[in-house]
């Protein structure tokens, strides 16, 4: 397969990456040396009205023409599109690719003048920690458990449905965190982030009893401080998870509204009376009477939540804990209700204050389903792109069926998760990544499960098919999340399932060759620019295989990813430089022998021989993941 035109927003084809709002930027083109392209133009939308330049050639190498057109940042999300003329006339190339009919402007291109979010955030590597099950420190065993809870020992089965799923209680706390970075120092993460730690009255603490102190249960203020201190002495990074869309019904705003029709949080949340009297009814999150939902019209709830100096979203960014930002649970509700739309709003509002309280303070969505109308607006730095990778590499990695039970879909489609070939799941990632900018979707999560989902070994099935997941998760544009355990082969079926103690003790249940590949893979991203801040540029698909170029400034790499085996790829027209002859690379999945093969190795990849106009043959076996620098 040869290459086609290509454009994205990386640093090579945008070589200015924090644009100001009035500033003329130029923007590259690459078009492959030989193909019917004539003429340039680069087209824009500034003040909703079109307007065309014509480009220019600015080099040639490399078997491509490059041309280059300068753009306006005229609005603070300034839209552009690139129209290629040759001898059968012209085509447009948008984000999601070139494309031989009119289309609409929402897919083009995106220049963003919004203040950009923190240098480190793009070179994040994320372990999520759900503290009810990473660890216990010793203080653990003199707590008594609360009223709610149904005690558990660390090796009691996760009841994964049924009425005790939120109350199983094991007594993980963060103090047993702290013990256990040594860990996470080894599989090479470099951001911790913790789901909720504040008062609950259940395990996964999404439903706050209050916002101004941390659960007792795992070690009080002064254990977050600890753990926030052994954090930043390593260098990283910490994160908290704030629920914007509703607390719990124990948290204390609430049960003064609630006792009291005049109190002043009354207006906090949502509350109707139905018609012929009877007892006061509320929204709450999808009908769940337990999380009533906060309401974003009132000024009060603005202020007690944002911008009161001693807010939550404030207080736990600022010393002692100083935390580097905030997971926001449940983004994409927050504000929604009917005719209410505060959503856009409440994002921005957030945004500025997390950047008043600390300037490199991270505000990051929750967001499972369509989050491309809710980014790019001045809020949202990024989102869990749940919709653009994980549902899309889940239903290419799938296991075969068979007579386990289906794994249930997360994002709430029925019939279980899809199996579908590499040409859809590369139609369904394009789809998303399309509609935003660049910077947002560099800066979204990419993650291959979560507290909320299935385990990945559960959904793929095997150790192979994982580390291919693994090294599209290492290698693909945005922030890495791996979810604790999945390094070790943990399994579960639905997210409560997931939600599994870690094995410390069992040390001979891990599986070590998934944490090997998963430690070399982390260590691949971190080692190679080109796969922190690198472009992407798609030149295979088929059904089983997927290949793609990381590309930057400092170097380029070449990944191939294959669920089955099948028949080698022959590539044409890559570029090339002067005596690049081979290409050594580090390689994972069956078939692959463990051992050194150059410094991030985890199994060698055979090198490959470049000929002269550029082309090289990818091998068959598979599943595997295998990548090369060029």
């Amino acid at each position: 397969m040869s290459l086609s035109p290509h454009h994205d927003g990386s640093e090579l084809h945008v070589p200015e990456q924090e644009p100001t709002l009035g500033q003329t930027v130029p923007v590259f083109v690459r078009v492959p040396e030989g193909s019917d392209v004539r003429q340039v133009h680069v087209r824009t939308t500034g003040d909703g009205e079109p307007r065309f330049v014509e480009a220019t050639v600015d080099r040639r190498g490399g078997h491509e023409v490059w041309w280059r057109a300068d753009v306006e940042v005229r609005n603070p999300v300034s839209n552009y599109r690139f129209m290629l003329t040759g001898t059968t006339g012209h085509r447009w190339l948008n984000a999601a690719g070139p494309v031989d009919h009119d289309v609409p402007d929402h897919g083009d291109f995106k220049l963003v003048s919004h203040a950009p979010p923190p240098g480190w955030a793009r070179d994040a590597v994320v372990y999520q920690i759900f503290p009810d099950r990473f660890a216990r420190s010793a203080a653990a065993d003199g707590r008594t458990p609360p009223d709610w809870a149904v005690p558990c020992d660390w090796d009691t089965p996760v009841v994964g449905r049924g009425p005790q799923t939120p109350h199983q209680f094991y007594g993980g706390d963060l103090d047993g965190i702290t013990e256990r970075l040594d860990h996470l120092d080894r599989l090479g993460v470099n951001t911790v982030y913790l789901t909720p730690v504040f008062p609950a009255r259940s395990n996964h603490r999404y439903d706050a009893a209050s916002f101004d102190t941390v659960d007792p249960l795992l070690g009080g203020e002064a254990a977050l401080a600890r753990l926030a201190d052994a954090v930043r002495a390593r260098g990283w990074r910490l994160l908290g998870d704030i629920t914007s869309n509703h607390t719990g019904d124990a948290h204390e705003w609430f049960t003064r509204a609630l006792a009291d029709v005049d109190a002043p949080e009354r207006e906090l949340y949502y509350f109707d009376v139905p018609t012929g009297g009877g007892e006061p009814t509320y929204e709450s999150w999808n009908g769940v009477r337990s999380l009533p939902k906060l309401n974003w019209g009132s000024a009060e709830l603005r202020r007690r939540f944002a911008t009161d100096p001693d807010s939550p979203l404030r207080r736990w960014l600022r010393p002692p804990y100083g935390l580097d930002g905030w997971r926001v649970d449940v983004a994409n509700m927050t504000g929604r209700r009917g005719a209410d739309a505060y959503t856009h709003e409440v994002a921005r509002l957030l945004r500025e204050t997390v950047a008043q309280t600390r300037a490199d303070g991270l505000l990051l969505a929750e967001h499972g389903h369509d989050h491309t109308g809710d980014l790019d607006r001045d809020g949202w730095h990024g989102t869990m792109n749940y919709v653009g990778f994980t549902d899309p590499v889940w239903s290419w990695l799938r296991a075969e069926p068979g007579g386990h039970e289906p794994v249930p879909n997360f994002l709430g489609t029925p019939g279980g998760v899809r199996q579908r070939d590499a040409h859809a799941v590369l139609a369904t990632m394009d789809s998303f990544r399309s509609l935003v900018s660049w910077r947002a979707y560099t800066h979204s999560w990419q993650l291959l499960g979560s507290h909320d989902s299935a385990r990945i070994r559960t959904v793929v099935g095997d150790a192979a098919r994982q580390e291919v997941a693994a090294g599209l998760l290492a290698t693909m544009p945005g922030t890495p999340v791996v979810f604790a355990g999945d390094e070790l082969g943990l399994t579960g079926l639905n997210g409560e399932g997931s939600r599994t103690p870690m094995p410390w003790h069992r040390p001979q249940s891990w599986d070590v060759g998934t944490f090997a590949a998963y430690r070399a893979l982390l260590a691949l991203r971190r080692d190679t620019p080109a796969l922190r801040h690198g472009g992407l540029r798609w030149v295979h698909v088929d059904a089983d295989t997927l290949v793609f170029l990381r590309e930057a400034t400092t170097g380029a790499v070449l990944v191939l990813a294959r669920r089955a085996a099948g028949a080698p790829v022959r590539l044409t027209g890559l570029p090339s430089g002067a005596g690049a002859a081979s290409r050594a690379g580090v390689a994972f999945g069956a078939g692959v022998a463990s051992g050194a093969a150059g410094e991030n190795a985890y199994g060698g990849a055979p090198p490959l021989r470049v000929t002269a106009d550029g082309a090289v043959t990818l091998p068959g076996d598979g599943p595997t993941f295998q990548v090369w620098h060029l």
